[in-house]
């Protein structure tokens, strides 16, 4: 399990519920809750937010060991921040649409070669 998972699990421990409430509450299914929650799965900024503000904690409480908190941003800091992982989270986007149609259009020209 890895930290972000582990902070996760105390959070939900903390609150009293189990796996299903808090998947209920994410509006997703347990199984990937519970592969949030082992690590398994990775979480993009938005679903971080989500859980954050599900448990009432702040981002840094989720991403970070116990006690080790970087020093805090400004809001201004925090904001230029969050519209750079914005902007590269749409870069990925863009680069995986690109990525299936060169892929269409492989199949494509694989399948006109062979008729």
């Amino acid at each position: 399990m890895n930290i972000i998972g582990t902070n996760i699990k105390g959070f939900r421990q903390k609150n009293g519920w189990n796996q299903g409430e808090v998947a209920k509450r994410l509006n997703i299914s347990i199984p990937a809750f519970s592969k949030i929650e082992t690590g398994i799965t990775d979480i993009n900024i938005s679903r971080l937010w989500q859980i954050a503000d599900l448990f009432n904690v702040s981002t840094m409480d989720i991403i970070s060991k116990a006690g080790e908190h970087p020093l805090p941003l400004n809001s201004e800091e925090i904001n230029e921040l969050n519209a750079k992982i914005m902007q590269k989270e749409e870069e990925i986007i863009k680069l995986q649409k690109k990525l299936i149609e060169l892929h269409e259009e492989i199949r494509e020209k694989k399948k006109n070669n062979t008729n």
